[in-house]
């Protein structure tokens, strides 16, 4: 199947493919990259997005397919989210780039979500919500005839998933493609085999504490061809093609998604103040955005641009200035543990954001911007590195996980979020903790009460207690926000950002 020359109006069904895994650390990344990379090499413009709240696996593929991999994620943003994520994903790139096939890779394993009891988060949960087909991608490494057990528990345990097929990866020799394909076919001869993928070190990806290593750190040319050769080759040893993987999803094609409502959190939860999406009302907000700083979700800049924003982006490791007639700043996480040293370095930006936070305009911080906004970092070595300072406290990176998990957040008093009882929802994941400062350890640090920003819940309900630090104008926190889950509050943070003077919180 080659790409119809341009221009070309999209399908009336669009291809969806849901890869994936029977557990975390089944290859399921490689896998999918592997897919957008055949998919890529042979013309087709490919949509991919990713299960769950994770920031690396979508810049994988990006870096693979050269478009921004999207979020969907039914607890953050609920099935009306789920929904709308996907359908701005695939018309990101109207009227040009309509994608030839969407790829949705999974989060951990299949049915592994928010709960125990339910689906709400999981990768069958966005599945179904699209009627988007499954290809299972199966860790078969030291097993024979359990393969077929495996499939068909996967298979048969939810009635309401389509499968396109299985993919059976970190094959064996001769022998063990056998004793695979005979258990498939005589216990699973309803679930087609697709692929026998052979262990191949080759194309494994390297990990460090918050998972994969970032798409910068890769060398793609190289890559992405071992990658594509090495999924092909697997469709052959199954005795199938990607021409044929191609015609399946073609046949599996769901409906095209019904319009979505806007997704937020329960009514008596959303109290931002409405503003009108798309208004012609321009204010620059600056975001930083380069190896440090590079967890941003895409919905999360679609919505700021929807509500009147024009993102401008800077880079706290290389840049001297912050870019002119800002009104306001946007830090989004990432690593800046491994580039301390040079954001300490960097004098001139740690000025510039210092002066801009000075002014009262909007300054939000998301776990990594949040540790820069801080007084000073402290790496794995144990070396203090001074940041903006602009909140006061300090963090220290750990040996081990400190949080993770799903959090709703609601704010404890007026915002650039909203008035208080804002309620958001997001993610917590990270390995540093905070030292609030003591009084007088830096007596050139301005006395700033440090305020918590909202009260926490996790996925459950639970209550964690107050979380984040604001002082004057500048807020942060280790929750990664996704504006999907209340779009008023993106529409009330570009508002603040847009108002004359100074907005620092009572």
């Amino acid at each position: 199947m080659t790409r119809p020359a341009a221009p070309h109006a999209a399908p009336a069904r669009l291809p969806v493919l849901v890869v994936a895994g029977t557990h975390s650390g089944c290859g399921k990344t490689t896998a999918t990259l592997a897919l957008l990379a055949a998919l890529t090499r042979r013309g087709l413009r490919v949509q991919s997005l990713k299960a769950g709240p994770d920031y690396i696996d979508p810049g994988l593929h990006a870096a693979v397919t050269g478009r921004p991999g999207w979020n969907l994620d039914g607890w953050m943003c609920g099935p009306e989210g789920v929904r709308r994520s996907f359908a701005r994903a695939v018309r990101a790139g109207e009227p040009d780039a309509i994608p030839d096939i969407a790829v949705i890779e999974g989060v951990m394993g299949l049915f592994d979500g928010a709960s125990a009891e339910g689906g709400q988060g999981s990768t069958a949960e966005a599945a179904a919500l699209l009627d988007a087909p499954v290809l299972l991608v199966a860790d078969v490494r030291g097993m024979s005839r359990s393969v077929a057990a495996l499939v068909a528990g996967y298979t048969r345990f939810d009635p309401a998933l389509r499968f396109a097929g299985v993919v059976c990866n970190r094959v064996g020799g001769p022998g063990h493609r056998d004793l695979l394909r005979g258990a498939l076919a005589a216990h699973c001869p309803d679930v087609p085999l697709l692929g026998l993928l052979p262990r191949d070190e080759a194309v494994a990806l390297p990990s460090r504490h918050l998972g994969l290593v970032q798409a910068h750190e890769h060398h793609w040319a190289d890559l992405t061809a071992r990658l594509a050769d090495w999924f092909e080759a697997g469709l052959a040893a199954a005795g199938q093609s990607l021409d044929g993987l191609l015609a399946r999803c073609a046949a599996m094609a769901p409906e095209p998604p019904r319009p979505a409502a806007p997704a937020t959190l329960p009514p008596a939860t959303v109290t931002a103040t409405h503003l009108t999406e798309g208004a012609p009302r321009r204010v620059r907000v600056g975001i930083a955005r380069d190896a440090a700083f590079s967890f941003l979700y895409p919905e999360n800049l679609f919505l700021v641009e929807a509500a009147g924003a024009e993102p401008v982006f800077f880079s706290p490791l290389d840049g001297a200035e912050l870019p002119p007639g800002l009104g306001g700043l946007l830090l989004p996480g990432g690593y800046p543990e491994l580039h301390a040293a040079r954001l300490a370095a960097n004098g001139p930006m740690l000025d510039a954001v210092r002066a801009f936070a000075a002014l009262g305009r909007p300054v939000h911080g998301e776990c990594g911007g949040f540790m820069y906004l801080m007084r000073s970092i402290t790496d794995a070595a144990g070396v203090r590195h001074a940041m903006t300072g602009c909140l006061p406290a300090r963090c220290r990176m750990d040996g081990r996980l400190r949080s993770l998990g799903y959090r709703e957040a609601h704010t404890l008093a007026p915002s650039p979020f909203g008035p208080a009882g804002t309620a958001l929802r997001g993610h917590e994941f990270h390995y540093s903790h905070l030292e609030p400062g003591a009084p007088g350890d830096d007596p050139a640090a301005p006395a700033l009460p440090a305020i918590p920003v909202w009260t926490l819940r996790d996925r459950n309900g639970a209550p964690l207690g107050p979380e984040g630090l604001r002082a004057g104008s500048v807020s942060g926190s280790y929750v990664h926000l996704h504006f999907g889950s209340n779009p008023d509050a993106a529409r009330a943070f570009v508002a603040a950002c847009a108002a004359p003077g100074d907005i620092a919180c009572p």
